[in-house]
């Protein structure tokens, strides 16, 4: 005798899943971009040492310790790519739950998106041809912008949500 099927998730918790995970990776990569390029290291007396200069090996390694280290200890580096590693291990659960065929392409697009959606909110950037706002316009004159002159950002956008509408359907 075979034992019932355990009862499927509502699909709610596949959508609330698949949004938290393209927004842990979406839009954290802004501000962990952000982060990497305003981060200033302070000078390690360890590296001006004779004897780590004189070894390739070893100024390497304790460079690179270092920065990763020092890009650790900073709260506007660390905090983002927590999250955003958090958003790997929701990833890795959901695998396990939702089909893989739909799993991938709809969380990949997801983060497309709020990546899209987060450079728009951090940096200020618009994917345009023509040069992108002023940082000085006000958050609503900049949204509207936004709609009126990135026209092909937001058909990419259009596109990608009904290429993931047409996955869900396939499957349905």
């Amino acid at each position: 005798m075979s034992s019932p099927a355990a009862p499927q998730p509502p699909a709610i918790n596949y959508v609330a899943g698949f949004l938290l995970v393209g927004l842990a990776w979406g839009l954290t990569t802004p501000f962990i971009r952000r982060a990497a390029k305003t981060h200033a290291p302070p000078a390690h007396p360890l590296l001006a040492r004779d004897d780590v200069k004189a070894s390739r090996l070893k100024s390497t390694l304790y460079g690179a310790f270092f920065a990763v280290v020092d890009l650790l200890r900073n709260p506007g580096y660390a905090v983002p790519l927590i999250i955003n590693l958090t958003g790997s291990v929701w990833f890795f659960l959901l695998i396990g739950q939702a089909e893989l065929s739909l799993t991938v392409p709809i969380v990949n697009t997801l983060a497309f998106l709020f990546t899209v959606l987060g450079d728009w909110w951090v940096e200020k950037k618009v994917i345009d041809r023509s040069e992108s706002c002023s940082p000085t316009i006000a958050f609503f004159h900049e949204f509207a912008e936004l709609t009126h002159r990135a026209p092909d950002t937001w058909i990419g956008m259009a596109l990608s949500l009904t290429g993931i509408a047409l996955c869900v359907h396939s499957k349905s």
